[in-house]
């Protein structure tokens, strides 16, 4: 803790010293990620920024310029718009010094590399890639309410904003012991049936969903145009997709069942989810509070194994992104060459310095239930919720505090909230 105080701080240690200007290349599926990216790049590191709006976002511009005017203004940030060909052009550019991308792999790769097996980049780059994020779920004896709830919040992590997060949970890991695993399943399934039918909006979708299904021909069609697939039914000769190494983007849900219980299930699941997943942004685990007393040091010496910049116990790690003062970010280790999730951190408002990961964790149940079960919960349900009924209104009242808060707006904040 002393060495964190210590160096914490990044560029405001040194805040005359310039860090040049920085390339944002921003992301094409969440609305806030390039203004908190070029907000980092100048407090975290001094740099000016020049952000390129992913393609998606295009007729967002006037809604940024007018957002980050005072920005703009000081000569601190200029806003473009273009396609690859931009922001190539922009990447390798002498005057710029260091470039942010919120993408893929497979376009990281094509900035270093440029179609080369070594680095055509002459600069440094940080990095925030995705990747299959799993959900691990530890076995235990739970109430219909909690399969019902714990179902929904699954549906949350892969739906949310139409499947297109790189956060969004991708894989469910049970234990194929526990002996509610087939009555969670159907309930996973669902929620999964409905929630509300959203248009896939992000390009590729459909040719994502497509070779989903040509790689799992058995894989549960749920209404609304979603995917229920159990791994292990992988037709390997028809394709080379994989559910535990191909980030789908897309409405795509896949199921793992691994042996034993207790310790050793969750002891499998660690091993399972750092070799054999891609990436190591994020990784969610569910399970019951008497369950995680009763592991007791292994559960914690568990967490510590697990090899993501996030990790979310009883609550979904996109609450992680959400705070502001979490480091957000790969776990630390990834090259240039094997690039996984990405380089580097973002948000980070305590400007820590060394960041290895995030641990988040929540309440199992929901308001009133928790509070019969000694557990801190505010919400009966929380308004990101796919299954929220007021969410759109709790957004919206949220939105108009933070633009001119006030203590008489919050009752009809909590109100909204109280009726998800």
């Amino acid at each position: 803790m002393r060495r964190a105080r210590v160096s914490a701080g990044l560029g405001q240690l040194a805040p005359t010293a310039t860090g040049g200007v920085g390339l944002v290349l921003g992301a094409g599926n969440i609305s806030s990620i390039a203004p908190l990216d070029v907000l980092y790049e100048l407090v975290a590191h001094n740099r000016v920024s020049i952000l390129k709006l992913n393609p998606t976002f295009d007729g967002l511009l006037p809604i940024y310029r007018a957002a980050l005017a005072p920005l703009i203004a000081q000569g601190l940030l200029r806003i473009v718009t273009g396609g690859a060909d931009v922001g190539h052009y922009l990447a390798h550019h002498v005057d710029i010094s260091h470039v942010h991308i919120t993408g893929s792999a497979t376009t990281h790769d094509a900035i270093v590399f440029g179609g080369s097996k070594t680095p055509r980049l002459g600069k440094p780059i940080s990095s925030e890639l995705g990747g299959v994020s799993p959900i691990i779920v530890l076995p235990g004896r739970w109430s219909p309410k909690d399969l019902r709830y714990q179902a929904e919040h699954v549906a949350t992590m892969r739906l949310h904003n139409g499947g297109y997060n790189c956060i969004a949970g991708q894989v469910l890991v049970l234990s194929a012991a526990w002996p509610q695993k087939h009555a969670f399943l159907a309930a996973v399934a669902a929620a999964l049936a409905a929630a509300p039918t959203r248009p896939a909006w992000y390009p590729g979708s459909d040719e994502r969903m497509r070779a989903a299904r040509v790689a799992y021909p058995a894989a549960q069609p749920i209404p609304g145009g979603r995917l229920l697939v159990d791994v292990a039914n992988f037709a390997a000769s028809s394709s080379t997709e994989n559910m535990l190494t191909t980030e789908y983007f897309a409405p795509v849900l896949g199921v793992v069942e691994l042996p034993g219980d207790d310790q050793a299930y969750l002891d499998a699941a660690v091993r399972t989810v750092n070799r054999d997943f891609l990436g190591t942004l994020g990784v969610t685990i569910i399970g019951l509070p008497s369950t995680i007393r009763r592991l007791g040091p292994g559960f914690e010496q568990a967490v510590t194994r697990l090899q993501y910049g996030t990790i979310a116990i009883n609550v979904w790690t996109g609450v992680g992104f959400l705070s502001a003062a979490a480091p957000w970010g790969a776990f630390p280790g990834h090259t240039l060459d094997k690039i996984q999730s990405g380089i580097g951190v973002v948000h980070n408002a305590l400007l820590l310095d060394e960041v290895e990961r995030t641990v988040v964790r929540g309440p199992f149940r929901p308001f009133p239930r928790s509070v019969a079960h000694a557990e801190w919960a505010l919400l009966p349900k929380p308004p990101w919720f796919v299954s929220a009924r007021s969410g759109v209104r709790t957004a919206r009242l949220l939105t108009e505090f933070a633009a001119h808060p006030s203590a008489r707006k919050l009752p009809r904040i909590l109100v909204a909230a109280f009726h998800a």
